[in-house]
């Protein structure tokens, strides 16, 4: 079943791209949304386990899904962490 999540710290197209590059292997093909605020990211999922791999693998990468709650802290390791992937989305481009 095909399913949106909206997910913070994703900013442009190298964010989408090292996003759908990441998630491809497990969930096939992924869209995001870049003109939405937060951005919306659609993929397919199986079950609640599959679900909870998608978050843990956007939250790796840098991108938390807005329904997380996330500490000060955690929050800014998280934006820091979204900046490198962003930077190597931009590189694979």
């Amino acid at each position: 079943m095909k399913k949106d999540f909206k997910a913070l710290n994703i900013k442009c197209n190298g964010c989408a791209n090292t996003v759908k590059e990441s998630l491809k292997e497990d969930f096939g093909e992924v869209e995001v949304d870049l003109n939405q605020e937060p951005r919306v990211v659609s993929v397919e999922i199986k079950d609640e386990e599959h679900e909870q791999l998608f978050r843990k693998k956007m939250r790796k990468l840098g991108y938390p899904l807005d329904d997380e709650e996330l500490g000060t802290f955690e929050s800014t390791g998280l934006k820091a962490k979204s900046f490198v992937s962003c930077a190597v989305g931009k590189m694979n481009q």
